[in-house]
């Protein structure tokens, strides 16, 4: 692994996991609560199917952008404080959402909701790095990765019975309780975890950056996760469309088939986490694209012979997604590694590329042909293999590190 900087350790406080778990789950829950509510928010809203999918979209940019943010930031003032602003801007948006007027305003809220969210994502895996080696990190990213999996996997079920029983609004009303709930758990348990010693310079916020990406490693790992982590978002845009549509499955079913899904991630997660100190980063990383090309190929062959159903369509993916579950934890822990005096930074910048890269895919499968099956399946055979391929570039600037 190529390494700009290598330093002793700093000592620095431990944030409780429960709370780890808790902040970096908002943003990613914000995603995945709402999806089952997307054909019921249209119907309300008035929105056409690819304007519905805009909530998802638009979100990602939120996600995305707001990261390049909070890295820096953090690391020149600390995680505790940033992460506060955060969460009062998540669950003052989040509140906004539930009562949306138009589908404008939806957006809008949307996009609000998860720049604040996104700060839980940056700061709670950056807390994690805070006061560990790599190789731990890696570890307890798995794990952290591991219980994020389990949360969204029931998410959708539940947002999807809410919206059956309830309405749509029910749905986004969770995440305004949830926001909140954290913001206050936070406040009042989350020490900082980011030693003063380590500390960047205001001037050099914009330098991590520029050292990050001239670093063949850093793009190698941050691509190659993004592709390998963040292609699902194309299938989580399009897959409500399908399997109401297409495959007539009722609303608070689709929710459950994602219980599957996210159980590929946990899946996954556990693998990582046993194989964490086994193998290498790379190693790791090749086997995690070898699982999402194979589901992709399944999920592609179904498509190709007329034979989608819940089965043929929920399998390749689960197995695309347990590629996903044991290829994050590794990524990021390589991306964040690269130099360790702006873990932060590092921990933004890899979000952003990521989060850009699941926008992309959003795009490519709402302009393509919105609503339809095989703009899902190019998407996310395409990404597994070029994530490949980044991985390559990752390997070869490790060999030749100095």
């Amino acid at each position: 692994m190529e390494i700009l900087e290598k330093q002793p350790l700093l000592a620095a406080a431990r944030a409780p996991f429960p709370l780890l778990v808790a902040m970096a789950a908002c943003g990613t829950l914000g995603m995945h609560v709402i999806v089952p509510a997307l054909p019921a928010t249209a119907r309300a809203l008035h929105m056409s199917i690819s304007t519905a999918q805009l909530t998802i979209t638009l979100y990602l940019v939120g996600l995305a952008a707001g990261q390049l943010l909070y890295g820096p930031v953090s690391d020149r003032y600390g995680r505790r404080p940033v992460l506060l602003v955060g969460l009062s801007l998540f669950t003052a948006a989040s509140i906004a959402t539930v009562l949306a007027p138009s589908g404008g305003f939806l957006i809008g809220a949307r996009i609000l909701q998860s720049i604040g969210g996104c700060a839980g994502l940056v700061l709670g895996r950056a807390a994690v790095r805070d006061a560990a080696t790599p190789e731990k990190a890696a570890g307890q990213l798995a794990l952290l990765g591991l219980v994020l999996a389990l949360i969204p996997a029931i998410a959708p079920a539940i947002g999807g019975y809410v919206t059956a029983y309830v309405s749509w609004r029910g749905a986004y009303a969770l995440l305004a309780v949830f926001g909140g709930v954290t913001l206050l758990a936070c406040a009042v348990l989350l020490p900082e975890t980011l030693a003063p010693q380590t500390r960047a310079r205001t001037g050099s916020m914009a330098a991590s950056y520029v050292r990050l990406l001239r670093s063949s490693s850093f793009l190698g790992y941050s691509i190659g996760g993004a592709c390998t982590t963040a292609a699902f978002y194309g299938f989580i845009s399009a897959s409500p469309f399908i399997f109401e549509r297409q495959l007539h499955q009722p609303t608070q079913s689709i929710g459950i088939f994602y219980v599957f899904l996210m159980g590929g991630v946990a899946l996954g997660s556990i693998l990582a986490n046993r194989i964490a100190r086994r193998v290498s980063l790379l190693t790791a990383l090749r086997i995690a694209n070898v699982l999402g090309i194979a589901g992709g190929a399944l999920f592609a062959l179904a498509d190709a012979t007329d034979t989608l159903t819940v089965a043929t369509v929920v399998g390749p993916v689960t197995l695309f997604m347990v590629g996903v579950g044991l290829a994050s934890p590794f990524a990021l822990a390589g991306a964040v590694s690269v130099n360790p005096s702006a873990i932060g930074a590092a921990s933004g910048l890899y979000g952003f590329i990521q989060m850009g890269y699941g926008m992309l895919c959003t795009v490519v499968v709402e302009v393509w042909d919105p609503g339809a099956v095989y703009p899902v399946v190019a998407v996310l055979l395409g990404s597994a293999v070029f994530g490949q391929a980044a991985m390559m570039l990752a390997a070869r600037a490790g060999r030749h590190a100095p």
